[in-house]
């Protein structure tokens, strides 16, 4: 089942000036995991966000879940670059705050963000604020609260970007565990060709002036993905292949 579709999607911020995306056609399956890569600048964030419905396209159309997408939903959840946590309020009470806008918080929602906070590796942590926590644990507790509304769309902008690359390595792991627990289809934003080719069933490259699809690639590993998968030398051609594929692109623009 097609649950994301963009269909010959354009984004001109101004009429005198080059389109930004053009031509942009993508699906994503139910259940799938996409990450969408490229150099900066081609616009995989801006493409993120008309998926969002944070910027609407100056041409053609994006559904998500059979309805046509003019703003925000509340199946989507949105995790940016960086963690945004509220200083006065403790991690439990950061990772309630989207049922917190929708509804009365009950007991039964507390024990729920518990359970997730543990699923991410801070059980017994929930009584702590945000300048008590490391980065990691920060993304932990942004990973927690993206979960604990359950949305059908998970869309990350580079959420591990700032971590070193052994909190990076284990929260790819637990972020793989969270969407097939709680069956999120998700579209993620990496520079990172390595996390792109471990976490994703496909890699969508964008590229060109005005971007567009340039290459899709899939991802030959079954899941669950072990940590040792990156050692593996299939492995390793495959994150070859998608380097290859950006340098070419890159060269080809000269």
């Amino acid at each position: 089942m097609t649950i994301i579709a963009c269909h010959d999607i354009a984004l001109q911020f101004k009429k005198d000036s080059l389109p930004v995306l053009e031509h942009v056609d993508l699906e994503v399956q139910e259940g799938e995991f996409v990450s969408i890569i490229g150099k900066s600048g081609s616009g995989k964030t801006t493409l993120l966000q008309m998926i969002g419905g944070l910027l609407s396209p100056s041409k053609g159309s994006i559904h998500l879940l059979n309805q046509e997408i003019t703003e925000p939903i509340d199946e989507v959840t949105y995790v940016f670059q960086k963690p945004v946590l509220l200083e006065w309020r403790t991690v439990l009470e950061n990772v309630l705050m989207p049922l917190e806008l929708k509804k009365r918080v009950t007991q039964e929602d507390r024990d729920k963000a518990k359970k997730v906070l543990a699923a991410v590796g801070l059980e017994n942590q929930e009584g702590k604020y945000p300048h008590e926590l490391s980065g990691g644990m920060m993304s932990r507790v942004t990973l927690a609260r993206a979960f604990i509304s359950e949305p059908k769309i998970l869309l990350m902008d580079e959420p591990f970007s700032a971590l070193d690359a052994m909190t990076k390595e284990q929260l790819q792991f637990e972020l793989l565990l969270l969407t097939k627990q709680f069956s999120a289809t998700t579209v993620f934003i990496t520079h990172d060709i390595t996390e792109a080719a471990f976490l994703s069933d496909r890699v969508i490259l964008l590229g060109n002036t005005p971007a567009n699809v340039v290459q899709e690639f899939a991802i030959p590993f079954s899941k669950p993905r072990s940590k040792e998968l990156k050692f593996d030398p299939s492995f390793t051609e495959v994150v070859r292949e998608l380097y290859q594929s950006i340098e070419a692109l890159g060269d080809r623009s000269k």
